[in-house]
């Protein structure tokens, strides 16, 4: 079965990349939309998770943690970005023929003047730092065949850790992708770091096959003070 158009393919003919529209606007564009998801994730810790006991939550963690963490982002930006965030976004580039339903991002940024230009976050939850099986797995399968972001060159993974070091989910999954991580120069105090990939871009599609993926580590458990570091 072929798929049809939808409504918003039919409104938005021109997908260009969202990083090279974004550089258009903003040349440090990723660092700026990241920016905001640390923020947000400071609101998060001074709001929500350091008045209760995390270890005491048993059910729908992922998602209830990414719910907490949209509007907070969206409160970090200022109004006048050029994109919106989105919890649960759908990815109608990537859809099968109905009756299935297209890939849901947990979060993506939508480009305001063409909404088919997503720039996605994809989140785990690690209840320790070795299990990063899932993480691992969304990066291989999702973002690196062009099934998530295939109208971005950059995307993110967003580690939810209840126990352990950031450092050894970085070894761990460095190890699992067979890739080096670095630092992310404009967040030095977060662990926020960089992966550069080659992606499988399906036949006939001009998707970019350069691929960077950031990995950020939020902290779920065991939390300190609200991070008052800004970037």
């Amino acid at each position: 079965m072929s798929r049809g158009q939808t409504i918003a393919e039919l409104r938005w003919l021109d997908t260009p990349d969202f990083m090279a529209v974004a550089r258009a606007w903003q040349a440090d564009a990723s660092t700026i939309l990241l920016q905001f998801v640390w923020r947000g994730y400071d609101l998060l810790c001074g709001e929500v998770l350091s008045r209760i006991e995390v270890n005491d939550a048993e059910e729908d963690l992922e998602r209830g943690i990414t719910q907490l963490l949209e509007p907070r982002i969206r409160r970090a930006m200022t109004g006048d970005e050029p994109f919106d965030i989105q919890h649960g976004s759908y990815e109608e580039e990537s859809r099968q023929p109905p009756p299935a339903q297209p890939p849901q991002y947990d979060l993506a940024y939508v480009w305001n003047q063409n909404e088919r230009l997503k720039w996605p976050l994809e989140a785990k939850v690690l209840l320790k730092d070795t299990l990063v099986r899932e993480y691992v797995k969304a990066m291989n399968e999702r973002f690196l065949t062009c099934m998530y972001a295939p109208f971005s060159s950059e995307g993110a993974m967003l580690a939810y850790l209840f126990s352990g070091s950031p450092q050894k989910v970085f070894s761990n999954v460095s190890k699992a992708l067979l890739c080096c991580l670095a630092q992310h120069p404009g967040f030095p105090g977060r662990p926020h770091k960089t992966s550069d990939h080659v992606r499988t871009v399906p036949h006939a599609k001009k998707y970019a096959a350069a691929f960077r993926c950031h990995h950020m580590v939020l902290q779920i458990s065991a939390l300190a003070e609200p991070n008052s570091q800004l970037m």
